[in-house]
């Protein structure tokens, strides 16, 4: 029997990234959908269009959440910000959709991976704010023709420290960038684990808890796959350990229900 779990492929929901612009959703949606393919899962498209009760009945045969990145921001009210001139309009589908499927995430304690717009969402849903336009030299909306924008210091003692195989004599991964906002306050059960050396801005975070996989990452990993070494090795880890996490939940929550019926 679990011979049979550990062998079962993950399922991961992956929302569609923007309810309003379905030519940019269906360019950006297939990268992340064949990253996790690539790392051994299997994505579940979550349409946007959809009542909650559909959502749910899709989302609860998930194993975990990859929260992608959006051409919307967070709607400033929700952390309580007036809005900023730059800040582009937000997606009520998208967000009403990524708060089903983090609710389920943290109640069932699925791994939960947020990419750019995914890090913002997550931390507003964990009363986390965000800066709403980053002022810095540092290229922070390089965009996807760019495949090296900067580089991020990586906490040496956190968990993606040890996923993509910093040390304390090493902190530093080249990554790409493609984004305006970034986390500010940090919200509930997360910690910043990464950020761009040169003006501060955070870069990745992750959860507290333990034995519960939760990381969002500024950049895009997903666009990094097919590039040079230096950048895709530490891209592929990262799906690597968010689809493992996801596969030994799927066994750990197997087990409960096995055990629940006896």
């Amino acid at each position: 029997m679990m011979a049979r779990m550990t062998t079962t492929t993950p399922q991961i929901a992956i929302p569609v990234p923007h309810s309003g612009d379905r030519e940019y959703a269906e360019r950006a949606l297939p990268q992340y959908e064949e990253a996790v393919r690539r790392a051994g899962g299997q994505p579940v498209r979550i349409e946007l269009d959809q009542t909650p009760a559909q959502i749910m009945k899709q989302i609860e045969r998930c194993d975990g959440v990859l929260l992608p990145g959006s051409g919307a921001d967070v709607d400033p009210q929700k952390y309580d910000a007036e809005r900023h001139e730059k800040t582009a309009p937000p997606d009520p589908k998208r967000d009403t959709v990524d708060e089903l499927l983090l609710q389920d995430a943290y109640n069932m304690h699925k791994p939960i991976l947020g990419i750019c717009y995914g890090l913002q969402t997550l931390n507003v849903y964990r009363s986390g704010t965000l800066v709403q336009d980053i002022e810095s030299a540092i290229p922070h909306r390089a965009g996807r023709s760019v495949e090296k924008a900067h580089t991020v210091a990586v906490d040496p003692d956190s968990q993606l420290a040890a996923i993509v195989g910093v040390d304390r004599n090493n902190v530093e991964i080249p990554v790409n960038s493609s984004h305006h906002q970034a986390a500010d306050i940090v919200g509930d059960g997360l910690r910043v684990v990464a950020r761009s050396p040169m003006d501060g801005i955070i870069e990745a975070l992750e959860g507290t808890l333990p034995g519960h996989f939760v990381l969002g990452v500024q950049w895009h990993p997903e666009r990094s796959l097919t590039d040079s070494k230096e950048l895709a090795v530490s891209a592929e880890k990262i799906f690597r350990a968010f689809v493992e996490a996801a596969r030994a939940r799927h066994a750990e929550l197997a087990g409960e229900f096995e055990a629940a019926g006896r």
